[in-house]
């Protein structure tokens, strides 16, 4: 009776002391949630905003012969994923990879430590990644792309709709296609427009890239603050449980050495 108690006081302490790492790591999460939601309505009205432009660029008869808008027949597809530097985050890393093997022939580029340690990659951590590093990814990206040296780029990453409920996706980003939807208007571009396109796409596909790290980081952290709330509850339970066990087994033994009192008593 003894151990058992003993070992229900060493048990009980232990998810207590998850329990205060767990509500640490929550009010961490929820601390970054602000400032990640910000980032990431920025980053949508400037991915908007470019994607508008293209659109625009993309009607012209004349662009129809830029590199980028080349249609190809081949299957080698390159993807940018996107995950979190770190776990504890539900299934948020988890339908990255998932969604990932769908494409098993794909050529990747990770960025976020657990993509990169997945894929055997330098690290690049998705929290700090910076405009200049997404430029010059983008850049290179797209020279690889006019040499033909792949024919589809996507970019997996995570969509925000609420902080219950995150998706993952996959977005296709060149080559590029004739917007059929764009209002007619007048706009003059100089020196023409297909010069314009190929120079906008590299800030194009630089600035879809910074908008999927933005939402994405956002995903991570409202994944982990729910992960961590839905982790301090089962603590906090098991801990319910734990307690009434002890006082159970504590009763036990206090109520088995009285009765040994008396009946050594009454001997």
């Amino acid at each position: 009776m003894g151990a058992d108690i003993k070992s229900l006081r060493t048990r009980i302490r232990s998810v207590d002391s998850t329990l205060h790492l767990t509500k640490a790591m929550g009010l961490v999460a929820s601390s970054k949630i602000r400032r990640a939601n910000d980032a990431m309505l920025k980053g949508r009205d400037y991915a908007s905003a470019v994607t508008e432009t293209v659109k625009v660029l993309t009607a012209c008869p004349d662009c129809a012969k830029s590199p980028y808008m080349q249609q190809r027949d081949g299957g080698r597809v390159k993807l940018i994923v996107i995950a979190g530097d770190r776990g504890m985050a539900g299934g948020y890393n988890a339908n990255v990879f998932r969604l990932v093997r769908e494409l098993p022939e794909a050529e990747i580029v990770p960025i976020g430590k657990r993509a990169c340690e997945r894929y055997g990659e330098e690290i690049r951590s998705s929290e700090t990644y910076s405009y200049g590093q997404a430029r010059e990814l983008a850049e290179q990206l797209c020279l690889e792309f006019e040499e033909g040296r792949f024919d589809r780029l996507g970019i997996v990453s995570t969509e925000y709709v609420s902080m219950m409920t995150q998706n993952a996706r996959v977005d296709w980003v060149l080559p590029l296609k004739k917007a059929e939807d764009v209002p007619t208007r007048q706009v003059v571009f100089e020196p023409d427009e297909i010069t314009i396109l190929n120079d906008a796409v590299p800030e194009y596909v630089a600035g879809l890239l910074m908008a999927a790290l933005r939402e994405s980081f956002a995903c991570e952290v409202a994944a982990r603050r729910m992960a961590m709330d839905s982790a301090g509850k089962n603590a906090q339970q098991m801990i319910d449980e734990l307690q009434l066990a002890y006082n159970r087994a504590r009763q036990g033994a206090i109520t088995q050495e009285i009765t040994e009192i008396v009946a050594g008593s009454g001997m």
